[in-house]
């Protein structure tokens, strides 16, 4: 009989960001659905599929916003290839405070605190500092992850 020893594996646990994005195949995306394209996470603002040629496959071609920056970025992949999906999530926060450096100190459900969101340049960055300085009011914030990313995109006032 084989000696037990050697068929006992130690695995060994890596967090490689795996649980940041999903695949999914080319076809099955959807126009306001989510692509990675170059690294980043962004969002299909629309998307096209070219008829197979004389060799090979159909072509989808993404247009595509950054989620975090708005740039726009395009990728050309063949149907059945996969593209890998990042785990959006948006999450309510109570704004507590804007520090003189820029940043937003937000409290979840829970009562845990997180300081490190800036306010976001633009529209809402504005819309957040008026509704909370000038206005006085209790400030919900919107704030959207990605792949260890994270920006305020929305706010409302109580």
């Amino acid at each position: 009989m084989a000696d037990d020893a050697q068929h006992e594996h130690t695995f060994d646990s890596a967090d490689a960001g795996a649980s940041a994005t999903y695949p999914m195949q080319c076809s099955a995306l959807r126009k306001n659905g989510h692509v990675v394209i170059k690294g980043r996470p962004c969002k299909i603002v629309d998307m096209s599929t070219s008829k197979t040629g004389k060799h090979g496959h159909a072509k989808v071609h993404l247009v595509a916003l950054d989620i975090f920056t708005g740039k726009k970025l395009e990728d050309l992949s063949p149907s059945t290839h996969n593209m890998d999906v990042p785990n959006v999530s948006r999450k309510e926060f109570q704004l507590l405070d804007i520090t003189d450096d820029g940043f937003l100190s937000l409290m979840d459900d829970g009562g845990s605190t997180k300081d490190d969101v800036k306010i976001p340049e633009g529209e809402v960055g504005e819309k957040i500092t008026k509704m909370f300085t000038d206005e006085g009011k209790d400030v919900s914030v919107t704030v959207m992850s990605a792949m260890g990313e994270e920006v305020a995109v929305d706010a409302k006032g109580a």
